[in-house]
């Protein structure tokens, strides 16, 4: 790669990394289901009108808005307004390398070689070792919120790859516009129109910036710029840069929000990004041998972006 498209890529980790401090920042000033269905609402708004047709049949943009719009964001943030720390939250959402593996194998008939099978083993451990880090510092509704929704993100990555989009930012525009009515819905009907009112009646300027950040830097812009890196390099090339995420969004938690990095966090860092970094770019041995005997050389291992 290019150093300014290296620069790129170090670039969108670290706006992902970040953006789960902001996100906790955010849930200081609307309900998770709320601050979730704002992002979704301005990601959208106006950018789909910008953004072209949707290039894909409307069954994948649905499937993935629902599974990774609703189900997956909505996790995510109900699991960190519950308590999950931001950088732990980083962390821990990357245990979807392993969802994404074993649901492919089901669904695409990719059987996960060895390589692929030890990286799997090495993240679960280390799942394994921030849920007893957890369990002695906090209640672990959030931490089990959390792992719900990187298995929801593994379906979405799953269905994806089903859709095959020529486009990501067009596509992730469009599925940004799924999720923002039955948000809104979940929002009304859990958190109550009493409590959304007052948040949206307390916007200040931090609120606003929370999600601008969200939806046009983390969303839009970073989806698109990692849509353009997989455009010109292959996806063996880009998906490394995405084991950054957690760094980013641990080291940022501990500065700006004094998020705490135990021992055992360290440990189970290190476990889950050497795990999910095996596992995301061994290559699935039915896949390639299926494109070799298709005569194609067999596709890269699939780059997952982060939120």
């Amino acid at each position: 790669m290019r150093p300014v498209h290296t620069a790129l890529a170090v670039l969108v980790a670290a706006v992902w990394g970040f953006n789960f401090v902001v996100i906790e920042i955010g849930l200081g000033h609307f309900p998770p289901l709320l601050l979730s269905a704002l992002r979704f609402l301005v990601a959208a708004l106006p950018a789909v009108f910008f953004v072209g047709r949707p290039k894909v049949a409307w069954k994948w943009i649905l499937g993935v808005g629902a599974a990774l719009g609703i189900a997956k964001f909505g996790l995510l943030f109900t699991g960190m307004a519950a308590g999950m720390p931001a950088g732990l939250s980083s962390l821990v959402l990357q245990i979807q390398a392993v969802f994404t593996a074993v649901l492919a194998a089901g669904v695409l008939r990719e059987r996960p070689g060895p390589v692929r099978l030890l990286g799997m083993a090495v993240a679960l451990a280390g799942i394994g070792v921030a849920a007893v880090d957890r369990g002695v510092s906090g209640p672990a509704t959030g931490f089990v919120l959390v792992v719900a929704a990187a298995a929801c993100w593994g379906v979405s990555n799953v269905l994806t790859r089903k859709a095959a989009p020529p486009d990501a930012l067009n596509f992730m525009v469009w599925v940004c516009t799924v999720p923002v009515i039955p948000l809104f819905a979940l929002s009304l009907l859990l958190e109550g129109p009493d409590r959304d009112l007052a948040a949206l009646r307390a916007l200040d300027w931090s609120g606003a910036a929370v999600i601008g950040y969200v939806a046009w830097v983390s969303t839009v812009f970073g989806f698109g710029a990692w849509g353009y890196l997989l455009r010109r390099y292959p996806a063996s090339s880009v998906a490394p840069f995405s084991l950054l995420v957690p760094v980013f969004g641990m080291s940022s938690a501990a500065l700006v929000l004094g998020e705490g990095i135990s021992g055992p966090r360290w440990l189970a860092a290190v476990l889950l990004v050497g795990g999910v970094g095996l596992t995301s770019l061994a290559p699935a041995r039915a896949g390639r041998r299926a494109a070799v005997s298709a005569g194609r050389p067999p596709a890269a291992p699939a780059a997952s972006p982060a939120p």
